[in-house]
């Protein structure tokens, strides 16, 4: 096994399960587009719960059921792929919200 360590950029993109682009789904518009911009990693998350600007509560709860449930993709890479990525982002994103962190990423794989 094989280990790598690093700064890179974690981006995490904040959206609705209801979001869309072109009738898909937002969030797999984005997973395909990291996957084809060759990004390091992405991973989309499904909120059980969160509100955004509306302030109105999302929530799987069984005695209310929503269907706008929140998204989160998270993608680390680069500063500067991640910078080539916002203007795509741009133009495919409606509504909803990125943040920028640096991370200290400890990579493991076979090789």
């Amino acid at each position: 096994m094989s280990r790598l360590e690093g700064d890179q950029v974690l981006m995490r993109i904040f959206i609705s399960e209801s979001d869309r682009y072109r009738k898909q789904p937002l969030s797999e518009v984005l997973l395909q587009l990291f996957l084809d911009r060759d990004v390091a990693g992405a991973t989309v998350l499904k909120g059980a719960a969160g509100y955004g600007s509306s302030s109105q509560l999302h929530t799987d709860k069984l005695l209310r059921l929503s269907v706008d449930l929140p998204v989160v993709i998270e993608v680390v890479d680069s500063r500067e792929k991640i910078d080539q990525l916002i203007p795509e982002l741009d133009e495919v994103i409606s509504s909803g919200m990125i943040t920028l962190e640096k991370a200290h990423v400890i990579r493991y794989f076979q090789s």
